[in-house]
């Protein structure tokens, strides 16, 4: 019990003091100066880096979005909260769809030699692609869709981006099957429907939900770069509106609130993957 919470608990909550403690000594500090008569004079900052806040500037400026998480005060002036729900909303349109096309694609480069030569190619030419350059293709391919053309655009770069760890880890998995258990299949005379159920997937589930992992995680990255550019509600669309304002205190509001939530989507999957694989 004492070494768990050694390294369960002080050990992280350690390594975050020292995080903000770092992070609060080479930040600025506000310098104000006054003339005789007690009215500010100039303004100056000082530090290691001045420009960047510091701990209790950033608390100071964004704590009307932490204290009233789900307030809404205009389209890009809401809770922290309420920013982070829209962009969760299209990331698990963005990723289901990922994994809806993936999955499939994955058991294709499995099972078929001639569809690998395919296509394989032409994954690893797309796949590297960034969302910075898949993003204005999704735009064009949903002019015509008026104002839903930057959600359209900003699902389909989530899912062109995501969904190739899903691929190429199911694909892996596929191939990884013992012989045995398909010659116990013909055996058996399963149908192709029967063998997919019973045979492919259960053996293939370890694979794929590590690819599932790796695409929410990157998912998540998307839909921050897909905001900023189209300039939607959520959190990557409120981070781009501070830095247009030069407000850096929200700027570290939003790469905290980035990290946290990215950070609780990979716990979450990861104790979903440990489930699937004691079954």
């Amino acid at each position: 019990m004492k070494q768990f919470k050694l390294d369960w608990l002080i050990l992280p909550v350690v390594g975050m003091l020292l995080v903000v403690g770092s992070w609060h000594l080479v930040a600025g500090k506000k310098v104000v100066t006054k003339d005789a008569e007690g009215n500010v004079a100039s303004e100056t900052r000082t530090g290691l880096i001045p420009a960047l806040p510091n701990v209790v500037e950033t608390w100071q400026a964004s704590r009307i979005y932490i204290v009233e998480p789900f307030a809404k005060r205009g389209e890009m002036d809401q809770g922290i909260a309420r920013f982070t729900w829209y962009s969760l909303i299209l990331v698990a349109k963005g990723y289901a769809l990922a994994l809806i096309i993936g999955t499939p694609i994955g058991f294709f480069l499995g099972l078929s030699k001639m569809f690998t030569k395919t296509f394989d190619p032409i994954i690893q030419i797309l796949r590297p692609v960034s969302p910075l350059a898949w993003l204005p293709l999704g735009l064009v391919l949903f002019l015509d869709a008026g104002k839903d053309a930057g959600t359209l655009g900003a699902l389909f770069t989530i899912a062109i981006c995501s969904m190739w760890p899903t691929v190429l880890n199911t694909a892996v998995g596929v191939r990884a099957i013992p012989q045995d258990y398909l010659n116990v299949a013909k055996v058996l005379k399963l149908s192709r429907t029967q063998t997919l159920f019973k045979v492919l997937i259960p053996a293939t589930l370890p694979y794929m939900f590590t690819g599932f992992r790796l695409s929410l995680g990157i998912a998540w990255l998307v839909i921050v770069a897909a905001e900023m550019l189209t300039g939607r509600p959520g959190v990557g669309g409120f981070l781009w509106q501070e830095y247009n304002a030069l407000i850096y205190e929200h700027i570290i509001l939003s790469i905290i609130t980035i990290g946290l939530v990215g950070f609780v989507l990979d716990r979450l999957m990861s104790l979903i993957e440990a489930r699937f694989k004691s079954i």
